[in-house]
């Protein structure tokens, strides 16, 4: 099917229909997570049914305390399939290189942003292989997602599956709380910097 029928078919379903149907393509899946806000919820929604899932993190070494406290307790309670990934170079390597985090839009950041997050999410796809991944991004969050839909192609030809793609934050607080999942309120992503902005991750080709 093509993308546009495909998305067409999945409009206003539920978001775990729209998870089962990317599970049944029977093609490898993983689900990627950032343990930053609302994480909490697709984890939970995709592994209470598929508790097996592989879970994908790539690591940046730049995450504040609180993210790696809550992520522990949510691997440890969803008792998830982790995958960690981390960048070549060590954080505090890094920093002294490049005397510290670079100014957004300089090429130096750019060379950053691909040591900490797509050089790592590269890896994953030369090594898993996947053939489908499940994200939890929304269309509200950023301009360029705005643009994108429930199913879209994403780098090596994998099928980019967004089962939350038409919720709202209420939507995602709703569900924390219904299902007494935490919620991280300090993170930071070194690689966006900026509200409304890419990191670089849903813009690979």
């Amino acid at each position: 099917m093509e993308l546009e029928q495909i998305n067409s078919r999945l409009a206003g379903k539920p978001p775990i229909e729209v998870i089962d149907w990317a599970v049944e393509l029977d093609k490898k899946a993983i689900l990627t997570t950032t343990f930053g806000p609302f994480s909490a919820v697709i984890l939970h929604m995709v592994t209470r049914k598929y508790p097996d899932m592989p879970v994908v993190w790539i690591d940046s070494g730049y995450n504040t305390r609180e993210t790696y406290l809550t992520a522990e307790k949510i691997m440890k309670d969803l008792n998830l399939n982790m995958h960690i990934y981390t960048p070549i170079l060590t954080s505090a390597r890094r920093d002294a290189l490049m005397n510290g985090i670079p100014e957004v839009n300089s090429d130096e950041h750019r060379l950053f942003t691909w040591e900490v997050k797509l050089e790592p999410f590269q890896r994953v796809m030369n090594t898993m292989k996947p053939g489908v991944w499940l994200t939890a991004i929304r269309k509200d969050e950023t301009d360029f997602r705005k643009s994108l839909d429930i199913v879209s192609m994403g780098p090596n030809g994998i099928l980019k599956v967004a089962p939350l793609f038409n919720w709202t934050e209420l939507d995602m607080e709703e569900y924390l709380y219904e299902n007494d999942l935490p919620q991280v309120e300090e993170y930071y992503d070194p690689t966006k910097a900026q509200t409304n902005r890419e990191c670089g991750l849903h813009t690979m080709n």
